[in-house]
Order: C-alpha cells, then structure tokens, then sequence
C-alpha cells in the first residue's frame, strides 16, 4: 500500500462552533441520518453532473446500501453517487464545516434546496459511535484514482491509495463497545424508518429496499385521492381514528413548503398542547416539534411540513428564530382558514360533521389570533333550537338527501337547496346558524339578546321551557365556550347581552299570576304571598331570595315546581374562581328560588298547609308533610344546578324515604 499523504485535519472555528465530537448532537442515533442524507447528496451532484453533460455514459439506477459486519463490529454505508478525488477530500473532510454542498450549488447554479447539506458537519456526526471511520470512494471524473481515508477521531488522519473500480463512497464505520446496538438488524431499519423513510432513492438493506421514498407531501394534490390521504395519515398515525380533514400545503414563494395537515378527532386522552407535526427538511426527518412553526392554537393538527427554507441550528435539531418561521405560520394559519371556508362553502354537510371537533380549533384560534378571527369570522356556526321550515325552491334536477351528524343527536335528514346558480345548503335547515343569523332572525322578539345553554343535561328544563315559548336557543356547550369563548362574543359584541337560559327568567316566559288576588282578609296576603311564606318558614334560609311567578305553559305539570337562578355576573364570578383555584366551589348561599305558582305540586303543597302558614314547630301531620314537600321541591330545583353537596343529598335521600313512607301508610 502506497501512503500518499499524511497531516492534520483543519478545523475552521471561525465558520461553525467549536465541534465537540461528543455533543455536536443531541442524539447519537442521528449519525446514520446524516450519512444517509450525504449519500443522497452525491447522488445528486451525479445526476446533475449528468445533465450537464459532464458523465460520459449512462449514470446506474441510484441507491444507498447499509451493510453490518458483527464480527468486525462494522456498519458501511454506500452509494453510487458522485464519489470523491484525493483533492476534494483534502478539501471537504479534512477541511471540517468546509461544505462541498455550498460551492457545488455556486458551480452548477443549482437551487440550494434540492441538496440536504449544508453545514458540511453532517460526517463528523459519525465520530459519536464509531472509534475509527473509514472513506472508500472513486470520483465519476475520468482519470480519477479511487482513494481511502481513515481517521480514528483525532486530528490525525492516513490518505492512501484504493482499489475500488465502482464510482460512488462507501463510509465504513468501527463501532465502539457501547455503541453496538448499530449492528442490530431491527435498530437499522428503525432509524432508517424515523429519519430516511421519505427519502427518495431506495435504501437496500439486507438484500431488500426498507425505506417508503414516495413523500405525499411532494405531489400535486391534483394526483392524489381521498384514499391516498388517509393512506398516509394511518402509515403516520396508526391505530388513529380517521382524520376530520386535511389541508395540502404547496407554495414555493416567497419560501418553499410542502406538506400535509390533518385535524384528528379528538379524544379526551390527546394533549392539545403537545405537538404531533413532523418537520422535514428536503424529505429528511428533523423532529417532531413544530411549536415555533405552528401556530399554537393549531397544535393538535397532525401530519407533515417540509420546507429548507426553515433555519435550523447547526445540528438540524431545533429552530432557530427567524421572521420566516414567524412568516410560514401565519401562512399555515391561513390555508387552514381558506380550507375551512372552502369546505364551509362547497361541502357544508361535512364542515356540519367535524364542527364538534374542527369548532374548537377554529374558536381557539379566533381567541389567539386577530388575522385568523378576521378569516373564519363567517364560518362560526352554533347548534341551535330553530329548525328553518322553508326552503328555497327547487330545480327541475331533484339533489338526493344527505344524512348529517348533529353533536351527539340521532342523525337529521337535511336537503341541499338548490338555485339556478349554484346549490345553497340551508344551515338552519339542519339546526346550526351563524350568530348573526341569530340576531337577525329574533330581532323583533329579543333584539340585541342572546340565550343559550351550555349544558343540555342539567339545564333540560330551562331549555325546554324557553323553546315552549318559541324563544330560540343556541347551544355552547364545549369546554372552550364556557370559560372562554362567551367572554370573547360579549366583547366583539358588544351592543349584545349573553343570557344562559338558568341565569333569569326572561319576561316573555311569564304570565299575569293570578295568584295575587288577596285570599286572606285578616292578613291582607295574597295566595302567591302566602306561597311565599310558606316555603320560607319550611326551608329557614334567610339568604335564600324566593320569589313568585306563573310560567307560561299549556301544560302546567310540564313546566318546572320551582327553579334555583344564578345572575349572570354571580355564576360566572364562581365559575372562574373555580378555575383559578382548581377546585369545585361551593353552591353559593345566596341565590334565587323561583316557585312556580301555576304548578300543580306547589297548589297540592298549598291546599295541603290548608292555605295556612307553617307555624315552627307545629305537629300538625299534614303541615309537617307540607314542609318536607317544599324542601323537597327545593332540593329537586338544587340538583338540578349542581348545587346539592354531600350533607344535602344524603338529606334528601332520607326525606324522601320518610315521605315515601308516609304516602304509602
């Protein structure tokens, strides 16, 4: 063997930090990235070296080959790239951080995007596992005498003569002793599957390619089906539900972006604020954390973006801050909106079926984001009591029915609406609207006035008694609604009240209480007074305001005994203390009882005190029934606010025993 040279490597400190063989990465499995994604390099610079006339002949189908030797503890990577003459070795190796990559771009005028390296580190990664690292390469240059290299990490290296006759590099690693796991068959194809995977020259590994090389994300959207999406997103996310949706990110000015954006059902078990977005840079994996990137009210989404135009510190691990980071997620934030209104638009049965879930991102992001607010501020819709009876008149062509999904109710047939122009779906038609809408449509009845209802279970009666009445109701009922979202409404509406339908008893629900008629002379009281004082004396709660009133209703017994009210200011006051202190706080003491006087339990209760009031103490049968009866109806009311704790219900329950008891003697 025929020593030609030896020396010192030379490391330019003023161009990159100082390398540190041991901490140059965060992750010493990144090794095998980077010499992956160097194959690809030389791979192109032949291929463009091709085109530009430069290779006599035709160029071999690329491919990268990885090959372990247990016995000589040995990992080699190889291609059939554009290989390497003595002097460019001299130059790009023993030259640290000298990239070969930046003067090949100036040379061929090429796009600096269509090679992965740019630091020229990405070899020296190696020197984290391997004791000795070993260069076999023959440049495509006519003439050229194949070369070997070997260094075993220190500054020294040996430059010496090869017998190789293919053109291409082969880097052969000798692993240290803590670093054998890289010999393990099952490591290889795990890394080659989370970093090289997309890649687009097929990685042959024991005698089979292991890698997918068709990036979806690099196609025309044009090419690719439904099928071709979900596809992808159950090879990215298995054992995931289906998708909602998804948004395809291709733009080339003023930065280039690829990618695919998926919203997920979500499920109580998903983190909303963790990231679950790959990045890649030219189809090499960089990481899986895009906070920088993605907006923080879209970090839910899944899927992929890759883009070289997204700075990366020396070792590809992390960004750096940069506008253009800033710039690519206000980008995304606004193709999410453009998707959304497109589907809004176009395909609104189906924005109808993902708005439980797709709702949440959009009404966070109106919360986070004025640019994004300004974008969906049309497609903000809200599941309502009305149902629209009239639709717009049809075309000769007859449009099919389409089953929607409500939140949570039995599936609604809904008709598209046809016009001569174009197909309008009827959103009301299917029991949502718009808040405008809303207001426009109860204008004369409520102007300027908003109920709703946030949870259907507890606040059932107060829903159904407000719908009797023909008074409409929207349903905000999502974690994000009740704590946050109203609060905003109130704000960008400002000339609106936002009234939950268990805060107060809107006047059009009540009717003239003919119970006020004076029963007793003696006294001078009316039956609604003596009502009154009746449930005072039996539930001796001072703090407690009870009142008076005659629902409407055809059918009495339907409507509500009575009813337990929080004013607006109150009930939020004690919703955010809850919040700050992370607790549950208690059921306020001083709150409003509303007896319904029209209602066949509280007359039964009356007639049953005898139209007299409940002396303390009195031992009179049907007088102490009558008072476990009101505190029962109070209770009932309690419970139907939550506001029932331990001591009250275990009183309940044994109330009702005795009443029981006493009903059945």
């Amino acid at each position: 063997m025929t020593v030609l040279e030896k020396g010192n490597i030379t490391i330019h400190t003023e161009n990159i930090f100082p390398i540190i063989k041991k901490s140059l990465y965060t992750d010493h499995e990144i090794f095998l990235r980077e010499l992956i994604s160097n194959a690809v390099d030389a791979i192109s610079k032949l291929k463009m070296a091709s085109l530009a006339g430069e290779v006599s002949g035709e160029i071999a189908e690329p491919e990268i080959v990885i090959a372990v030797d247990k016995s000589n503890k040995t990992l080699s990577i190889s291609d059939n790239g554009i290989g390497m003459t003595t002097d460019e070795i001299k130059k790009y190796i023993n030259q640290v951080a000298f990239s070969s990559a930046e003067e090949f771009i100036q040379k061929y005028q090429k796009d600096a995007n269509e090679l992965i390296g740019h630091f020229g580190l990405g070899f020296y990664s190696a020197f984290m596992v391997a004791k000795q690292v070993e260069i076999d390469t023959l440049s495509y240059k006519e003439g050229s005498q194949a070369v070997h290299w070997s260094c075993d990490g220190s500054p020294e290296f040996e430059l010496t003569e090869s017998s190789r006759t293919q053109v291409g590099t082969t880097i052969t690693l000798t692993l240290m002793d803590e670093e054998e796991e890289y010999l393990e068959p099952q490591r290889i194809r795990q890394l080659v599957k989370t970093y090289s995977d997309f890649i687009p020259v097929p990685i042959k590994f024991e005698n089979e390619s292991i890698n997918k090389q068709k990036a979806l994300w690099k196609e025309s959207a044009q090419n690719l089906t439904d099928e071709d999406y979900l596809e992808f997103y159950r090879y990215l996310h298995p054992f995931q539900e289906e998708p909602l949706l998804w948004v395809h990110l291709n733009t080339d000015y003023p930065y280039l972006l690829n990618g695919i954006l998926y919203f997920p059902k979500l499920r109580p078990d998903v983190d909303v604020s963790q990231g679950h977005i790959k990045l890649f840079c030219n189809q090499v994996f960089v990481n899986d954390h895009c906070e920088e990137i993605i907006p923080d009210f879209l970090m839910p989404l899944r899927g992929v973006i890759d883009s070289p135009d997204i700075p990366l510190n020396v070792s590809r691990s992390a960004l750096t801050n940069h506008r253009t980071v800033r710039s690519i997620a206000n980008h995304i934030a606004k193709k999410i909106a453009d998707r959304l209104n497109s589907i809004y638009t176009e395909t609104p049965e189906e924005y109808i079926k993902c708005w439980q879930d797709v709702g949440t991102f959009v009404k966070y992001g109106s919360l986070k984001d004025e640019k994004f607010k300004k974008q969906v501020e049309d497609i903000l819709i809200y599941k309502t009591t009305y149902k629209a009876e009239e639709t717009a008149p049809q075309i000769a062509t007859e449009t099919p029915e389409i089953q929607v999904e409500a939140e949570g109710d039995v599936w609604q047939d809904v008709e598209k609406e046809n016009t001569e122009n174009q197909g309008k779906f009827n959103y009301e038609k299917a029991g949502y609207t718009t808040l405008p809408d809303y207001l426009e449509r109860n204008k004369e009845r409520h102007e300027n006035r908003v109920f709703y209802c946030t949870d259907t279970q507890t606040q059932a009666t107060y829903v159904e008694l407000y719908k009797n009445q023909g008074i409409e109701i929207l349903f905000m009922d999502s974690f994000i609604d009740t704590n946050y979202f109203i609060p905003f409404l109130e704000k960008e509406y400002s000339e609106v009240k936002f009234s939950r339908v268990d805060s107060e008893l809107d006047n059009t629900l009540l009717q003239e209480d003919k119970s006020n008629e004076i029963v007793d002379p003696t006294t001078n009281k009316t039956r609604s007074e003596q009502i009154k004082e009746l449930f005072e004396i039996a539930l001796n709660k001072p703090q407690v305001n009870i009142k008076t009133e005659a629902l409407k209703s055809d059918t009495p017994q339907n409507t509500p005994a009575a009813m337990v009210l929080l004013p607006e200011a109150m009930r939020r006051f004690r919703e955010m203390m809850a919040m700050s202190q992370q607790q549950i706080m208690d059921f306020p003491e001083e709150h409003v009882l509303v007896i319904n006087t029209t209602h066949p339990l509280i007359e039964n209760i009356y007639q049953l005190s005898q139209g007299s009031i409940i002396q303390a103490g009195g031992d009179s049968p049907s007088a102490e029934m009558a008072k476990m009866l009101c505190q029962h109806v109070y209770d009932l009311a309690l419970m139907a606010q939550k506001g029932l704790d331990a001591e009250g219900m275990k009183s309940f329950v044994e109330r009702s025993n005795q009443v029981l008891t006493r009903l059945t003697k």
